[in-house]
């Protein structure tokens, strides 16, 4: 069992109602940033939980 094109056209009304036509551009600008922020801080636990390179100088 999917969601056919009936079931997802009732959902768009619906949001729409709720919402309105100007506000969703604003929710979904907000959804990207915090998909963005998600994917960067996923990045950054990474980064800090692999050892970082160990540098040694040499002298000449």
């Amino acid at each position: 069992m999917g969601l056919g094109a009936p079931e997802i056209i009732l959902i768009i009304v619906a949001v729409l109602l709720l919402f309105g036509g100007k506000k969703i551009p604003e929710l979904m600008r907000g959804l990207g940033k915090g998909v963005k922020e998600f994917k960067d801080s996923q990045n950054g636990v990474s980064e800090t939980l692999a050892p970082a390179p160990v540098r040694t100088e040499e002298k000449i």
